[in-house]
């Protein structure tokens, strides 16, 4: 990005504070089903025995509204802006979590989280696109980050806020949180590259654009392949960890809440680590690798901790979290692969497709389940996610430093 198309830093430094604030309000809401599984199910009836698969199935729900979700507001940002998202998505999942905290059976708990995930959806990759193409092409690395530092801060609110109220009132807390939000989002102010790309003879937010050209095409798959094992260590390592504690002889029951609250706080410091390690080499591939070859560590000895205590789940949590921390750094990338016309369809799309990975994941990790057990089924899930990323990023050209002011023909 050139220098005059670079936004003032007073502009700069509220549209950050804005996609923060926005992003610890979309994480806050992604997990806290997470933290409250085991008390929400019991109170709307879940027998003990069915809350793991049960579980499986209303997080399966809301990646799939992530999936659709993310087609649907990384079209509308390419074609109408990426204010319009900003606006959207929050209200969307907003009013989807307050509507969550009146559900009395599974498939209606189901039904909103999968709405819930479509507003869920459009936060991060809007905020990652607006500030990529508002900063400076040297120092737009640190804008991403902050956002991915401040916001998977929502985890630790959400883990908190779980802890003093009854799961109902901590769904009504994240949906509140986000209406107050939508104040401070009047002042936001548009990109200026894609202001200067609005014309009616440029093709925007055409999705089919990424599978009419071949390279483009594998520039895409590349970009999510990257991402692959992030959500499956939070969503099955860290969820299921009372199931995993129990096949690991635990003294006592794992809690899923507190593993959510300490890989989040991994992740954040991850996400500020991995955006300093990429600024200071200026290299975000390399920045992604280290982090990859982190997660086969912390997960492996998360597998092999026979007897674990409390005190090593949380340790261990924060490791794997730390080792998930490029979550920032990922999306940054998929944003620097494209052109202004395709960024946001991009750059929405691969987080919330990643997430919706866990669906797939899933499925291939309880079919290992049902032929070995839950402990070796991680092994192997893990270490063929991470080998698939790591080929993926090897395939990915390094982006650092790439001006962004330019149309995907």
């Amino acid at each position: 990005m050139s220098d005059s198309t670079a936004a003032s830093g007073r502009n700069v430094i509220f549209i950050i504070l804005v996609a923060s604030l926005g992003y610890f309000v979309d994480i806050y809401d992604l997990v806290i089903f997470s933290i409250v599984r085991i008390q929400s199910f019991r109170d709307i009836g879940i027998p003990e025995e069915a809350m793991r698969r049960g579980g499986e199935y209303v997080l399966n729900m809301q990646m799939g509204g992530l999936l659709i979700g993310g087609i649907i507001w990384g079209i509308i940002g390419d074609k109408f802006g990426r204010i319009k998202v900003l606006f959207g998505s929050i209200l969307l999942y907003s009013f989807a979590n307050i509507a969550n905290a009146f559900v009395h059976s599974l498939h209606s708990y189901a039904i909103i989280r999968f709405i819930a995930g479509i507003g869920l959806a459009g936060e991060l990759g809007a905020g990652v696109t607006l500030v990529s193409e508002s900063m400076h092409k040297d120092k737009r690395g640190y804008g991403t980050m902050l956002i991915a530092t401040v916001g998977v801060l929502g985890a630790v609110a959400a883990f908190y806020v779980a802890e003093h109220f009854a799961w109902r009132k901590a769904y009504m807390v994240g949906g509140g949180i986000g209406i107050l939000l939508l104040l401070l989002r009047v002042g936001t102010f548009e990109s200026g590259i894609y202001k200067k790309s609005v014309s009616p003879h440029i093709a925007k937010g055409k999705l089919s654009m990424l599978f009419t050209n071949r390279s483009r095409f594998w520039r895409y798959v590349y970009c999510l392949l990257i991402g692959l094992p992030i959500w499956f260590v939070v969503g099955i390592f860290v969820t299921q960890a009372p199931e995993f504690g129990k096949a690991l002889q635990a003294p006592v029951t794992l809690s899923a809440g507190k593993g959510i609250l300490y890989t989040y706080i991994g992740i954040s410091l991850g996400d500020l680590l991995a955006g300093l390690l990429a600024q200071v080499t200026k290299s975000r591939k390399l920045a992604v690798f280290i982090f990859q070859v982190g997660i086969v560590v912390s997960s492996a000895l998360y597998l092999g901790s026979t007897g674990i205590t409390e005190t090593r789940f949380h340790w261990l949590a924060f490791f794997m979290g730390l080792s998930v921390g490029y979550w920032a750094t990922f999306v940054t990338i998929a944003s620097e692969q494209f052109g202004t016309n395709l960024r946001a369809t991009v750059t929405t799309t691969a987080p919330n497709f990643v997430r919706g990975a866990l669906i797939p994941s899933t499925f291939l990790f309880e079919f290992f389940v049902k032929r070995s057990n839950i402990i070796t089924a991680g092994y192997i899930m893990i270490l063929a996610l991470t080998l698939i990323a790591v080929f993926a990023l090897s395939r990915l050209r390094e982006s650092f430093n790439k001006d962004l002011n330019y149309l995907e023909e």
